[in-house]
This record gives structure tokens, C-alpha cells and sequence, in this order.
């Protein structure tokens, strides 16, 4: 084997300091030995007045030798050879296994014949053990150089697998690396996000702890506070650990202790009747039937965790269980043991005799006998043991068959065995001397009696792909204080869809406020981190938990605001059509016949047009409404203008024609006015063909002027077209209005120009207002103007012009006769 100069001198170091090893506790001959290094008593045997006595190590050792056993009557593995044991007490110390080990590995005996070819010391192949990691670690660290496989059974700290460290460390139980991993999955599924963290002040519960809180953050999972404890603490350090546990608002703690941690933190928990918390524990403590026992103020009562999975060997439980085999082997360690089972003392007992206490016969009967020791609770843990023995023995078997290659070590041929037990389980190792990592997740279900079951809820398995790793049975769970409701423990409440997380400043990820959407925004998830904006057409509904499409709004018949245009453009049809039916019935009479006839049907024609375009800016636009809706507008107020500019031209040229030598009417006769105004309404219609052209108005969805809802309007295409229609307009009604103002004051009886001024100024008036109106008006309002305007403009036409002549007509029919007309006073002939 090989060894180095160091760690010879490191060897002969603690010869030297510690002494010579004193003989193992419990031997066993053998061809080839097995080393087993197991806790017999919490402390060292020679401080009699402190040692405990640790029934679980006997468990262990038993556990060892019947594998042994087994192994030797077995013709299949091993044949011809036996073997043997040496098994240590480490009581539990770091500093006592290490002797163990050294003892262990410095045996020097005799030679013995393994085959024809090949020889080997018989000096121990393997150790078995320890049951805690730092002790693991101290001994890996010292047997690594000579390539003794160490086969722990319960060691589960993540740091035994780093090779580079502990090179022959092998193990039967699965790594933390995946139980810490697994806890955090199961505090995730259960929904608890604000936790609070106890671990055992060592390697197992460091080490552990750290991987937990580091998956846990990794899973939105907070840590209230994460505190340490050892079970040789002073009480004011478990006080302060108490402390905070009460001071805290996690209702969820999880637990990553050693069994002998939790019997110390258990019984000041229950001093302060710390019930209602909710415990996830680790495999460590979680099925240990002497923690629930200890348990009377039911802190523990509904936890939950997570336990190596339920096995059985045939025929261990009796091999265990019949102790008195230990008496050829350690008489010694054989009656302190029975002692202690039956609280009783031997006759020849060396130990201190209690009053009352009554003599051992040596044929007690285990079967009334209820205590750790009898407990199979731990089975799971034994037959780790079962599997370590037999992969040694596997291994042992491939170096006796591999005759060119006995070179190899047995730390070699281990790390690539591979088999079954006789229960059907497979046992093998990973690269890193780790097992596939197989988990039970038990709950604490009181019972009537007042116990606790230990009743399996579910399974993660690490070798699943990663979203079936963690499964729960549908079986009823029961939580803390034998609620059915899983317990709820959060910084803070889950925001509701319609809200976002906003952290708390100074304080961890969980703890946050929840902010409302803002406009437009919804978030339709819980406890979502931001708000998602709604597409332009859709906005939030009022929960703001769902995008809703805008209401579409344009001016429509069915509302009032549109009803009421409607219900005046149809009136100023109505009344234009009044209008020209009195004119068209007296039509022959002076009054209808002065300024030319055609232009005042034509223009009651324009007006008629004026008032039914409005119609086209109600109802919902399309691409025929927004180009009509302009041009006939641009269009027919240019026709009704040109006729009123018409009319204004021929009073002006009829004052010219009653003057001496005069020749106006010649050169603007009927013919010439209607050229004239089919001239004015030419070019509008040059400038509209041109805007449709170019680029005529369209619908438009408008999403920016109002954020809940669509204007559907219609752009106006070539802002420079609308406005020259309109400029063109204006242009002509202030033309118009200077006409007519010059020739208010001529003398007539019945002077239109008058009227025409009047008309020409409420136009102008009301399409000057128009247009910062227009401008400034939103929406749908903004048609409503433009609506208003034109009607305006068309009743102060109409009003204006005709309504006088109307009125004589029909009320003052003595007026309308030419000689009054003219202006001349006395009866007619």
C-alpha cells in the first residue's frame, strides 16, 4: 500500500501523544478484517461519572456483524474466505475516531494466502463508519494517503464528495447536496417564502444550511434569520436562539440538526411551550422515535421532512435483537449493555450499584423491553451499514478474481461495483462516492394514544428530471396544532392579479408592497414583479387584471349630441325647402323676380346641399365619408357663396345702371353671373380634385388624444388641401362682404345688400370662431363644431336672405309690387 513520509511522521506523532490503541470494543476473526469505527457512548468510557450509553451504535454494530455473517455462510460471495471485524468506540469524539483509525491501519499481523500468485497483509481492507460528518472528514483526511475505503453510513455532509480532499470516502446514505436541495423544493411547493433557519453548529449543519438558503434564494425563498446550535452550547446561547425564534414572524422553521442538537433545542422549546410553529426537518432528526417520545408538549406535532426511504432485511431485526452474541465477543461491553436494558446490575458488576436496583440474571427478555435499542425505526440507516459490508465484500471478490491485476486496490474496485442486495435494491457509486439520492417525505400525524406516525407522503428522487423530482401522495397532511390548512408563512400577503411587487427598502426580496397597475397596465398573475401595458387598442378593465378593447368613439346618430345635428340639418332642409317652394309659387311676383331669380333658386339649391352635407360628418367614418364629407362641403359652400356674391354683384351693377349714360347691366347680365358663379365653384372643384389626388382625408383610429378610448376621425390627408378649401371660402365670403358693404346704402326700398351684409358677417363671424374651436375641441367634438358651423352659416343665410322676403310674400303681399320696389309712393295703375 502505498504511504508517504508525512504521514508516517504524523502516525508516529500521535502514537507518541496519544498512547498505544488499546484493543478494539467488540473483534471478530477472520481471513480479511473490517474496521468499524461506531459510537458505543456519547463521551470517553474512562469519565465514568459523565459516559451515556448510545444504544444506536449497538444497533450499528450489530448491524455490521450480521452482514459479516451473512457473507460467510454465503457460497456465492467470498468462497473459502471469511471475514472478520475490528469494531471501535469513538464516543462520540473526533479525536477518539481518529485514534480508532489509526490503530486500525497500523495493525501489523501475519501474512495469509489469498491465491496461488498474489499475498497480502492482513490488516484491515475498509472501515466502516462514522455516523457524523466531522468525524468522517478527520478520518478520511488521515486513511486517504493509504487508499482504505471509509464506507460512512450516515455521514451526509456535502463536502465528502470533494475527491481532491477525501479520496476514499464512500458513502451508503445520498449527499445533503441533494437533501439540501430537496427542503428547499419542499418549503417551495408548500408555498412558505418567509422561513426561519436552525442548523447544528458542525460540518453537517454548516455546510448543509448554506446549500439550503443558497437554493432557497434561488426559489424566491427568504430566510427571517438562519442561527446555529451545539448541544454543549451555554444555556444563554440557547436562550438567545430562543429569543429569536419569538421575536420572529416566520411561522415555518427549518430544522438541518443532528438528533443530539434536537434533544437539546427540544427541551427548551418546550420550557417556553413554543407551539404553532411549523417544522421541516432534516433526515438527521425527522424519524427518530425517541425525539417524538421526548415530544410531550407537542412542539414538533404535523412536521414534516425528509427520511432515508423504508427498508427491510430479512433476518437483521432478530440478529439485532439477540444481543447475548456480544458475549463472546466483549463480556465487558456485553453486560454494560444488558445493564442498561434492563436497568439491573450483575452480581460481580464493577459499576455502581443504585438502591432498589435489582440483579441481572442474564435471561431478561428482550420482547417487554421498549427503548431505543428495540426501536427498527432506523432501519433504513442499519441496512446502509448492510450495503457498505457487502459492496467491501463485492469488491473483495473482484481483486480474488483478477489475477494479472491484484495490484489494484480495493478503493479502486469499490468505486465500481455495482449490485444487488437480496431485497432487489442496486447499490453503486457516482464519481464522487455518492449513492442515487432517494428520499422519503414524512409528516408527524398524532395518534390517539398520544404518539406520533411517521406517515410517508410523498417521494423526491434527484435521478427524475427536475420538475417530477418532488411528488405527494393525495394523503391528508396534518400541520401544527392538527390543523388541516397548510400554515401560511410570508413577509408579505401575495399580491392579487392587477397589482406588482414593489420591494420594501432595507428589507429582503419577499417582503413588498403591492402597487396598483397604472392605467393601461394589468398584470393577470399572482405576486407578479411588473405590469405589462395593454396593446394600443385595448385598455385595462378596472381590476386591472385583463386588457379590454377602447370603447370606439365617433359621433353617431343614437346620442343625443348627434340627433340633435341631425334633427337641425334635416330642419334647415326643411325650411330651405319651404323656402323655394313659396318662391317657386310666386315666382312671377317682383319681389321673387328682382335679383335675378335663377341665382335665389340656386342658391336655396347650395343651402339645400349645405344642410344635407352635414349628414356625412355623423355615423362611423369610412374612406367614402371622409373624402365626401369635405369636398361637398368645400364644394357647396362655394356654390352658396358664389350665388350670394352673384346677388351682391347684381345690386351694385343695377345702382351703376340707373345712373346717366351708364352700360353695367350690359356686361353683367344673367348670362355673366352664371358664368361667374360656375367659375367660383370651378376652382374649388380643381382644389378638391387636386386634395383627393394627392392626398385625400381617410379614417383614422385616433389612440393618442385619449388613452381609454378610440376617436375614429378622418385625417385630413394634406393638412395644405383642407385649409386651402377653407381659405378659398373665407376668401370669397370676405369678398363678398365687402361687396355688400359698399352697397348697403343705396337707395331702394328693399335693398338685399342690406341682408347680404348681414349674412356675409354672421358667416365670416362664425367660421372665424370655427377655427380655434376646431382645433382645440377633442374627439368626437371637434366634428360636432365643424357641424355647428355649417348649419350656422347656413341658417344665417337663409334666415337672412330669404325669411324677409318670405315675410312679405306671405304676410305683406301689399309690399311686393314693383312700383314699391322701386321706391315710389302712390296707388298703381
Amino acid at each position: 500500500y502505498e504511504s508517504n513520509f508525512t504521514y508516517l511522521i504524523m502516525l508516529s506523532y500521535v502514537n507518541e501523544t496519544m498512547g498505544d490503541p488499546e484493543n478494539p470494543q467488540l473483534s471478530k476473526d477472520g481471513d480479511i478484517i473490517l474496521g468499524g469505527i461506531f459510537s458505543f457512548h456519547r463521551s470517553w468510557i474512562n469519565r465514568r461519572d459523565t459516559y451515556i450509553l448510545n444504544f444506536r451504535g449497538f444497533q450499528h454494530a450489530q448491524a455490521m456483524l450480521f452482514a459479516i455473517d451473512e457473507i460467510n455462510n454465503s457460497s456465492d460471495l467470498l468462497p473459502g474466505i471469511t471475514l472478520g471485524c475490528k469494531i471501535y468506540d469513538s464516543c462520540g469524539s473526533i479525536a477518539r475516531g481518529v485514534r480508532a483509525s489509526l490503530a486500525l491501519i497500523n495493525s501489523q499481523e501475519t501474512i495469509f494466502k489469498l491465491s496461488d500468485k498474489c499475498t497480502k497483509p492482513a490488516q484491515v481492507q475498509a472501515i466502516m463508519g462514522e455516523s457524523s460528518s466531522s468525524p468522517c472528514m478527520a478520518i478520511a483526511t488521515v486513511i486517504g494517503p493509504f487508499h482504505i475505503p471509509l464506507i460512512s453510513h450516515f455521514a451526509t455532509c456535502d463536502c465528502l464528495s470533494d475527491k481532491n480532499k477525501y479520496p476514499s470516502f464512500l458513502r451508503t446514505i445520498p449527499s445533503d447536496h441533494y437533501q439540501s436541495r430537496a427542503l428547499a423544493q419542499l418549503v417551495k411547493y408548500f408555498g412558505w417564502t418567509w422561513v426561519g433557519a436552525i442548523r447544528t453548529n458542525d460540518d453537517y449543519g454548516n455546510n448543509g444550511m448554506a446549500t439550503f438558503i443558497e437554493t432557497a434564494e434561488e426559489l424566491g425563498i427568504c430566510v427571517e434569520y438562519s442561527v446555529a446550535v451545539f448541544r454543549t452550547d451555554p444555556p444563554e446561547k440557547i436562550q438567545q436562539i430562543i429569543d429569536v425564534i419569538k421575536a420572529s414572524t416566520s411561522r415555518v422553521i427549518v430544522g438541518f440538526l443532528s438528533h443530539l442538537d434536537m434533544d437539546v433545542l427540544l427541551i427548551e422549546l418546550s420550557q417556553h411551550n413554543l407551539t404553532g410553529y411549523q417544522w421541516v426537518g432534516s433526515e438527521a432528526w425527522i424519524f427518530e422515535s425517541h425525539i417524538a417520545a421526548m415530544d410531550v408538549h407537542h412542539i414538533l406535532d404535523g412536521a414534516v421532512g425528509l427520511s432515508i426511504p423504508k427498508a427491510h432485511v430479512t433476518g437483521m431485526k432478530e440478529y439485532i435483537l439477540g444481543v447475548k452474541q456480544l458475549n463472546s465477543s466483549s463480556k465487558e461491553l456485553f453486560r454494560e449493555l444488558w445493564e442498561a436494558l434492563f436497568d439491573c446490575k450483575f452480581e460481580d458488576s464493577v459499576s455502581t450499584t443504585t438502591e432498589n436496583q435489582r440483579e441481572c440474571s442474564g435471561h431478561e427478555d428482550l420482547a417487554g423491553v421498549k427503548n431505543t435499542f428495540t426501536d427498527m425505526s432506523l432501519m433504513p440507516i442499519l441496512y446502509n451499514i448492510y450495503k457498505g459490508v457487502y459492496a467491501v465484500a463485492h469488491a473483495l471478490h473482484d481483486v480474488l478474481s483478477c489475477n494479472n491485476t491484484c495490484n489494484k486496490t480495493i478503493l479502486q474496485h469499490i468505486k465500481r461495483i455495482s449490485f444487488k442486495t437480496k431485497e432487489g435494491d442496486e447499490v453503486y457509486f457516482n464519481e464522487n462516492g455518492d449513492p442515487p439520492a432517494k428520499y422519503e417525505i414524512i409528516n408527524w400525524q398524532p395518534t390517539e394514544n398520544g404518539n406520533v406516525e411517521f406517515v410517508p407522503v410523498g417521494l423526491y428522487d434527484a435521478s427524475l428530471p427536475a420538475d417530477r423530482q418532488l411528488t405527494l401522495t393525495n394523503r391528508t397532511l396534518v400541520w401544527a396544532q392538527n390543523s388541516e390548512q397548510v400554515p401560511v408563512s410570508v413577509c408579505s400577503e401575495k399580491c392579487p392579479p392587477g397589482t406588482r411587487k414593489v420591494l420594501q427598502k432595507g428589507k429582503p426580496v419577499c417582503c413588498y408592497d403591492c402597487l396598483r397597475c397604472a392605467d393601461g397596465e394589468i398584470s393577470n398573475s399572482t405576486d407578479s414583479i411588473s405590469c405589462v401595458r395593454c396593446h394600443s387598442e385595448f385598455w385595462s378593465n378596472e381590476r386591472r387584471d385583463a386588457c379590454i378593447k377602447k370603447k370606439e368613439e365617433f359621433l353617431s346618430y343614437e346620442e343625443m349630441m348627434g340627433a340633435l345635428l341631425t334633427a337641425a340639418s334635416l330642419l334647415g332642409t326643411c325650411l330651405t325647402a319651404v323656402v323655394m317652394f313659396i318662391f317657386f309659387r310666386y315666382r312671377r311676383t317682383p319681389i321673387v323676380r328682382a335679383n335675378n331669380s335663377e341665382l335665389s333658386f340656386l342658391l336655396l339649391f347650395s343651402l339645400t346641399l349645405c344642410f344635407l352635407c352635414s349628414l356625412t360628418f355623423i355615423g362611423r367614418p369610412s374612406g367614402w365619408s371622409c373624402m365626401l364629407r369635405h369636398t361637398a362641403f368645400g364644394i357647396t359652400f362655394v356654390l352658396c357663396i358664389s350665388c350670394v356674391l352673384g346677388k351682391t354683384m347684381v345690386v351694385l351693377m343695377v345702382f351703376r345702371a340707373t345712373l346717366p349714360g351708364s352700360k353695367a347691366m350690359k356686361w353683367f347680365g344673367p348670362a355673366q353671373q352664371r358664368l361667374s358663379v360656375l367659375a367660383f365653384t370651378l376652382i374649388q372643384v380643381f382644389i378638391c380634385l387636386l386634395w383627393l389626388t394627392v392626398s385625400p382625408p381617410f379614417p383614422f383610429k385616433n389612440i393618442k388624444d385619449f388613452k381609454d378610448r378610440i376617436i375614429l376621425e378622418c385625417a385630413l390627408g394634406s393638412a395644405v388641401g383642407f385649409w386651402s378649401v377653407l381659405g378659398y371660402i373665407g376668401l370669397l365670403a370676405m369678398f363678398c362682404f365687402i361687396l355688400a358693404f359698399l352697397a348697403r346704402k343705396l337707395p331702394d326700398n328693399f335693398n338685399e345688400a342690406k341682408f347680404i351684409t348681414f349674412s356675409m358677417l354672421i358667416f365670416c363671424a362664425v367660421w372665424v370662431t370655427f377655427i380655434p374651436a376646431y382645433v382645440s375641441s377633442p374627439g368626437k367634438f371637434s366634428v360636432a363644431v365643424e357641424i355647428f358651423a355649417i348649419l350656422s352659416s347656413g341658417f344665417g343665410l337663409l334666415i337672412c336672405i330669404f325669411i324677409p322676403k318670405c315675410y312679405i310674400i306671405l304676410l305683406k303681399p301689399e309690399r311686393n309690387t314693383k312700383r314699391n320696389l322701386m321706391g315710389k309712393e302712390g296707388p298703381t295703375h
